[in-house]
């Protein structure tokens, strides 16, 4: 096996994983969700909020993944400029999805995370 042939082995590995914790994620989210909603553990409100979070983890994990993949087999095979700019296309949308999912399970942009949960912590108070 020459190079470009490990070289896509593992691309398709990488890719295989992604796409593996994209789908057990999920089922694994949607099977605590219901699990919970037949248990009432808390409220409908809190379950959707929570499965949402979970299912969000676990796409933003695995376009993290796909996305290694395409750096791996753009960069490593063809590292023509149209392959670059196809490959520049691909993390722009995909970064953009992360950003949107991220905003979507923490409820805020992410630069307000750190000021917001300082300012929450009551240890935090006064310092």
């Amino acid at each position: 096996m020459d190079e470009a042939a490990w070289v896509h082995l593992v691309t398709r590995v990488v890719e295989i994983v992604g796409t593996a914790i994209i789908v057990v994620g999920s089922f694994g989210a949607l099977g605590t969700f219901l699990v919970r909603m037949a248990r009432r553990s808390a409220s409908r409100d809190q379950l959707v909020s929570r499965f949402r979070s979970s299912l969000g983890q676990s796409i933003l994990l695995g376009l993290e993944f796909l996305v290694a993949a395409d750096i791996i087999n753009t960069v490593a095979v063809e590292p023509t400029i149209r392959s670059l700019i196809v490959l520049a296309g691909i993390v722009l949308i995909r970064t953009f999805l992360s950003f949107s999912l991220e905003v979507e399970i923490e409820g805020r942009w992410p630069w307000q995370k750190a000021s917001g949960k300082e300012a929450t912590r009551p240890g935090d108070r006064g310092r």
